[in-house]
């Protein structure tokens, strides 16, 4: 049973099911009913399409990551290019099935995260550009989830947009802790990693801020709201941001196996609480 775990660990499967179930809290929130049946299919296909081929082309960099992560799409690359191949076109196939706004909205983020990758890929190592990779990841990753409900409804509340900005504080505080906790473990990359601009005290400092903004944002709108969901939702995301806190505040026992990249990547889960 560990291997297939793990393999599925290494395919980013926590960080898919993820951007599945935090999609799907979005468009409860948002009122967006019913989803159609094809937009959780397409987004786990297109975060798993994005992660993959972003780790298979730092592979092929002179200056390849040393990660077991890595290791393993090194591995076995010829296979994980089929898989990306054969899940593009099963995204493209089922895009003819969603929604107008949600295909339109898919498109020009596609454009967007397809110039991206290409974009540091062809960057030489050391490029200032690629200190901005986590902040980037961060934004994309929280737009395609919440844009594409967005999409679909004519006007956006203010409490959607407050909890979207939780949302993307703690994807930014989830890539942010990841490189710390690199760094500790020596498996850090100085040519692309913010923690080398910012210095680990700084970035420290910065988690906490985020923490801190996060939680407060989440009582505000537990305040100033009387939606039950949008509560409940609220807390979630808080809680996630305060599970990533942990983490960062008890560094020795979570870098032991990788465990800050299970329980880091596992809190995305956790909409599923509300759902």
């Amino acid at each position: 049973m560990i291997t297939p775990i793990r393999n599925a660990y290494y395919l980013s499967f926590p960080v898919v099911m993820g951007a599945v179930l935090s999609n799907r809290m979005a468009a409860r929130l948002s009122d967006v009913d019913p989803v159609h049946w094809a937009t959780p299919i397409v987004l786990a296909l297109v975060v798993f399409i994005i992660y993959a081929t972003d780790r298979l082309l730092d592979i092929q960099k002179p200056t390849q990551p040393t990660t077991p992560r890595h290791r393993f799409h090194q591995q076995y690359a010829p296979l994980l290019w089929r898989v990306v191949a054969g899940s593009a076109g099963l995204a493209l196939i089922l895009t003819f099935f969603l929604p107008a706004p949600v295909v339109k909205f898919g498109i020009v983020l596609g454009g967007v995260c397809a110039a991206y990758v290409l974009a540091v890929y062809r960057l030489p190592a050391g490029h200032p550009a690629l200190y901005l990779k986590e902040p980037m990841i961060a934004v994309l990753y929280s737009v395609g989830i919440w844009g594409s409900v967005w999409a679909q409804r004519p006007t956006v509340r203010g409490i959607e947009l407050a909890e979207f900005g939780m949302f993307l504080g703690i994807a930014l505080q989830n890539l942010l802790l990841f490189d710390v906790m690199e760094q500790r473990e020596g498996t850090a990359r100085p040519e692309s990693s913010l923690v080398t601009v910012l210095g680990a005290a700084r970035c420290d400092t910065l988690l906490r801020w985020l923490t801190f903004g996060i939680v407060v944002t989440g009582f505000v709108v537990c305040f100033s709201t009387d939606d039950r969901f949008a509560q409940r939702s609220a807390l979630i995301l808080a809680l996630m941001s305060v599970v990533l806190y942990g983490i960062q505040r008890y560094p020795a026992y979570f870098l032991r196996n990788e465990r800050y990249r299970w329980l880091g990547d596992g809190v995305f889960w956790m909409p599923a609480l509300v759902l």
